[in-house]
């Protein structure tokens, strides 16, 4: 499996290939494994920003990637030696620095929708809800989730599985549709239950769909990372199991079988209504567990971690506003 993480070290951004407590730099990484396999391998010009050029499906380094993913494999952490890096003292990025388009879904998991006191409907006989968020949202892995001034009390967590578009697709079937995905990470799509922006003002009709959605746009409220796991046959997105623990506590524990929408049926609905493009980010919903079922909320002090098995694990401290 590739995993590829975005990171500062000595003030320089790099891109390597991840493991869960170390980082080997991408091209020190080909470098090595020109030397160990006496191939003449020239490494990228430059450590990219842009992870896409080392991912499936078009990426200008990506069979190159995957051999030394191969080859890395092969090492324990003790034999990488002075190849790898600690994953402790640099600071990781989010694996995709600026999305296109942020998309997410609501209601993907039937569990998830009956504890908020909804009626799950069967996947033919409905369709599925997305919305957006801004860039400003985005969060590193380990970057602080920021409860916001305007509306501090119901801050609540989601774990979800994200979809990093690799190929720009148009009405793309179904069938085909994974064949544009370049890889997969984790998402938390922070969310705001109870923002109101003017409390006192006079009720509309559509005042709790839009306070639903506003509630999604603070600074901070999309943690991704800490990698992408690049996609391919070996990988399948309905096989994944997401767990979120808010201070060691166990909140969410579920599968990404359980999605109602699975992702190529996602990938292939939002094709229909937009272009999808490389770098393009969706985030595929949330199963049951998150904090608003019962009441409680996050607060200044939590520390937030959103796993999901085979990626790694997302973690963001939680700090007031100042």
């Amino acid at each position: 499996m590739i995993r590829l993480c975005r990171f500062v070290d000595d003030d320089l951004e790099l891109a390597g290939f991840y493991r869960d407590d170390l980082i080997v730099p991408l091209v020190r990484a080909v470098e090595a494994y020109s030397e160990a396999t006496g191939q003449d391998v020239p490494p990228p010009a430059s450590e990219e920003e842009d992870l896409l050029e080392y991912l499936p499906p078009d990426g200008e380094y990506a069979p190159l990637v995957a051999k030394v993913a191969a080859w890395l494999e092969t090492h324990t952490a003790e034999a990488l030696g002075d190849l790898a890096i600690p994953l402790e003292p640099v600071t990781l990025r989010t694996p995709i620095p600026a999305p296109g388009k942020i998309l997410l879904l609501a209601g993907n998991y039937s569990e998830h929708v009956a504890e908020q006191g909804g009626v799950a409907a069967e996947r033919l006989e409905t369709f599925p809800y997305v919305f957006m968020k801004p860039l400003t949202t985005l969060n590193d892995p380990f970057g602080p989730i920021v409860i916001p001034k305007v509306s501090p009390d119901r801050i609540d967590w989601e774990c979800e599985l994200g979809v990093v578009i690799g190929r720009t697709c148009r009405h793309v079937e179904a069938s085909e549709a994974l064949e544009y995905v370049a890889g997969y990470t984790v998402v938390n799509d922070v969310s705001d239950r109870g923002f109101k922006p003017n409390p006192g003002r006079k009720p509309r009709e559509r005042d709790r769909f839009f306070d639903w959605l506003h509630g999604k746009w603070h600074d901070t409220f999309l943690p991704v990372g800490p990698c992408i796991l690049a996609a391919g046959p070996r990988v399948d997105p309905q096989g994944f199991r997401l767990t979120l623990r808010v201070n060691d506590e166990v909140k969410q524990n579920d599968t990404t079988a359980k999605m109602v929408f699975p992702v190529a049926e996602i990938v292939s609905f939002l094709s229909r209504m937009m272009t999808l493009e490389p770098g393009d980010l969706i985030a595929t919903g949330t199963p049951s567990g998150v904090g608003n079922a019962t009441g409680t909320f996050l607060k200044p002090g939590d520390v937030v971690r959103a796993a999901i098995e085979g990626i790694g694990v997302l973690e963001n401290p939680v700090e007031s506003e100042e």
